[in-house]
């Protein structure tokens, strides 16, 4: 009877062990479940929701973010990145796309240090009034950050609830201020259709360093191998700063500005957002940003480069941070045999040296213009214009700068006894064939 008694005690101990185990494993589970806070912030109000939780050994959960265009679950939202914007409340800024009409709710995942903590926000979401009809339109997701908080991370999700392990994290852009380490970023947005202009883009990129430009962001698309070349050359040598964007492996996209001419997803490649995006991610990098085209270059007609011009032009338009500059088309199917040189021949693309004649405006005709900006001043922008910015925008006199545009004609019937001979350019002429060569030599001859 003694031996009996003593195996079920053991027994019964054994019981107890196995449950005190399970329970413990629960207690710490349920632990682990309560370690991240989160909160609901409204664009208007405050409020506190439901807890779940995140482990604080890894800080900030998700899965990071590997692509300059990241698609959500839900195929009608891709965000590009997020800033940080204290220019008038605290918030995240995200850059991104989405459809106008199926997109509806979004939220802020923000990551909190030091305790990893969670905090949902509900979005703002405001797709960009210049459209054009097509039905994705860049758009600001716009979040209130908590107090307390100086969030580095943040995931962007449909719902408030979820589970952050399976939600694409982003780094926070902007989060510290620092000096401005350039004056003049020049923005070219989505090269596509495999760009091959070669010459006139070398052409362009060394007008832009003589002007004063240290910094040149392309958002690249797709272009030829021989422009890989060149671009790699000017990667090395750290005015470039490619950012991939392969837009059309999501989206149907156009190379019309219209939907009415071209009925896709959306317009011109996504230009609209890849300037925005560039706009933010100058904000804390440079005193100016250039929004242009590869084939345009802001031409001084009365100061030596940028920096001069804009001194001039901050001098005589105090709180201005818009500076609106006249686009003028150079035909390429007009030119001169002058600055015919031999050796660029075989190099394919347009020498601007020999496009010298412009057309005359057309005053029944919008003239587009292009723009130099104060990018902490800037909100959100189009491409010939800026849609919401703080302090006012001037529109640069012709006698002051122009753009230089060598293109296809615009008004190919008018005669060469019609076009104004323009020679700006050619007082650049001996640095710009010295650097051009350079650049050949070690690319493409």
């Amino acid at each position: 009877m003694l031996h009996c008694g003593k195996r079920q005690i053991w027994a019964l101990l054994a019981c107890i062990l196995i449950f005190a185990s399970v329970f413990i494993c629960y207690f710490k589970d349920l632990q682990l479940q309560n370690n991240i806070t989160r909160k609901i912030f409204s664009q208007a109000t405050t409020t506190t929701a439901t807890a779940i939780t995140s482990p604080v050994i890894e800080l900030c959960r998700g899965k990071p973010a590997q692509k300059s265009i990241t698609p959500l679950k839900d195929n009608r939202t891709f965000i590009v990145s997020p800033y940080f914007d204290n220019r008038e409340r605290k918030l995240t800024r995200v850059i991104g796309i989405v459809h106008y009409e199926a997109v509806k709710e979004l939220y802020c995942w923000f990551c909190c240090h030091p305790h990893g903590k969670i905090y949902v926000s509900r979005a703002n979401i405001d797709v960009h009034s210049d459209r054009f009809e097509f039905p994705y339109g860049a758009t600001d997701i716009t979040c209130l950050e908590p107090e307390n908080c100086d969030p580095t991370h943040v995931s962007i999700h449909q719902f408030a609830q979820g589970d952050i392990d399976q939600l694409p994290r982003f780094e926070i852009k902007n989060r510290k201020a620092e000096p401005f380490p350039v004056d003049f970023t020049v923005c070219i947005s989505t090269m596509f259709g495999n760009y091959n202009n070669v010459l006139q883009f070398i052409q362009s990129m060394e007008m832009y360093k003589i002007l004063g430009a240290q910094k040149v962001m392309i958002y690249k698309n797709n272009c030829s191998h021989l422009m890989e070349k060149v671009l790699k050359f000017y990667m090395e040598e750290g005015i470039v700063e490619i950012i991939p964007w392969p837009i059309d492996s999501y989206l149907k996209v156009s190379t019309r500005w219209h939907y009415s001419l071209d009925a896709k997803d959306i317009g011109y490649y996504g230009q609209i957002t890849a300037l925005n995006d560039c706009v933010y991610r100058n904000m804390q990098r440079s005193k100016f940003v250039i929004l242009t085209d590869a084939d345009e270059i802001i031409l001084p007609l009365t100061h030596p480069d940028w920096k001069t011009m804009m001194q001039s032009l901050q001098q005589e338009n105090p709180g201005a941070g818009v500076f609106l500059f006249e686009n003028h088309i150079f035909p390429k199917t007009v030119s001169t045999p002058v600055f015919n040189i031999s050796s660029w021949n075989a190099v394919p693309g347009v020498n601007i040296l020999q496009h010298v004649h412009r057309e005359p405006d057309r005053k029944e005709v919008f003239n587009p213009r292009k723009m130099i900006v104060d990018p902490r001043k800037v909100i959100q922008t189009s491409v010939h214009s800026v849609l919401h910015a703080y302090g006012n925008s001037v529109k640069v006199p012709m006698n002051v700068a122009l753009i230089y545009h060598c293109r296809v004609p615009l008004q190919a019937s008018l005669p060469r006894k019609s076009l104004i001979k323009d020679t700006t350019l050619w007082r650049y002429n001996s640095s710009l064939i010295m650097n051009v060569n350079k650049v050949l030599q070690q690319t493409v001859l």
